[in-house]
């Protein structure tokens, strides 16, 4: 198929180009890489408040839903003069200058790049070590689906409240819960991970059966993983509003804890989404109005490691090895010794 004329849009005062628009990003519904794009101008607003001063993955699907996708974590080659950044450091200890949006026009600019998903650090460029947001990812294990996420939700939103938290939750885009929690930026990546433990700790011993924290695939069985490393330096989730790579082309929407239980995940696309922020507003408006401390849920921590000899759980593989973290190995693939002890 030959490429469609570039074309040229104002966002809010700023020329942004899209390059063959009339590209099938999403096959199995004919969505174009312009529809996409529209997405993003219609929803731009509620969005930019999600990534503002915030550094920024680029998840881009440059030949659609149907080819390879990779993460742009540094600024691309070209970037406009107007794109704004912010340098951060990975685990490893390497620096990076990522995009940093500031204005409506970013995310657009971004589109046209094959962006699909925004993922935003859980920081501001001002502080760029300690997080202003917890995130906790629901994530429903094989046998599981969204209906069970939901019920996961319902009692992480009483352990939130049991310490002093509020959260806001989303869908994934696909069977999972994002939910957010603003707090002070007053901890750093460590804290925030080990209080995320915690609060995931807590939800597990109310419903055993249903949820769990255990990093290894083959002891989580049929319940809904609490994805604590989330909440790791260099570690995202796709932000609201995001586009996400299904053949359906989901959207992440912001959701009131009321709506939860009357929603589908399908509900939200890169066609429905937008008419659903003009009909109901944006359920997250407002959100860091109100941030809260994690003295309770750091209490929590120190509990479970004073009472129940529960301390910290493994990194993910590619981080170095981190202090009081337990072995990473695979409890299959771990054997006895001569002596009885467990070793690798």
């Amino acid at each position: 198929m030959a490429k469609s004329p570039a074309e040229e849009i104002d966002v809010d005062g700023i020329a942004v180009r899209v390059s063959n628009p009339d590209k099938i990003y999403f096959p199995d519904r004919g969505i174009t890489k312009r529809q996409v794009v529209e997405h993003y101008v219609a929803v731009r607003e509620p969005l930019l408040a999600v990534l503002y001063e915030r550094p920024t993955h680029l998840k881009r699907f440059v030949d659609g839903v149907t080819g390879e996708f990779f993460y742009q974590k540094r600024v691309p080659k070209g970037a406009p003069p107007w794109l704004e950044t912010v340098e951060v450091r990975f685990p490893s200890g390497r620096p990076a200058e990522e995009i940093c949006p500031t204005v409506t026009a970013a995310p657009v600019w971004a589109a046209n790049l094959g962006t699909f998903d925004f993922h935003p650090w859980p920081v501001r460029r001002g502080r760029v070590d300690e997080p202003d947001e917890l995130r906790i990812d629901l994530d429903p294990q094989p046998g599981t689906d969204f209906a069970d996420a939901v019920r996961v939700a319902g009692v992480l939103r009483e352990v939130l409240d049991d310490a002093g938290l509020q959260g806001h939750p989303k869908t994934s885009g696909g069977r999972g819960i994002h939910v957010m929690v603003p707090v002070r930026p007053e901890w750093d990546f460590v804290g925030v991970r080990r209080a995320v433990i915690a609060l995931a700790r807590e939800v597990c011993r109310r419903i055993p059966t249903e949820a769990t924290v255990d990093w290894w695939k083959e002891e989580r069985g049929e319940r809904v993983f609490l994805d604590y490393n989330q909440a790791a330096r260099d570690r995202t989730i796709a932000s609201a509003w995001s586009v996400r790579g299904t053949p359906r082309a989901t959207v992440s929407m912001p959701l009131r804890w009321d709506d939860l239980a009357d929603v589908d995940p399908d509900d939200f696309d890169v066609l429905t989404a937008a008419g659903v922020l003009a009909e109901r507003g944006d359920a997250h408006a407002g959100m860091h109005d109100d941030p809260r401390g994690l003295e309770t849920a750091l209490e929590w921590v120190e509990r479970d490691q004073r009472d129940h000899d529960l301390g910290d759980l493994p990194y993910p593989p590619e981080y170095p090895k981190m202090p009081g973290e337990p072995k990473r190995v695979q409890p299959s693939k771990a054997r006895a010794d001569t002596t009885g002890k467990t070793v690798t």
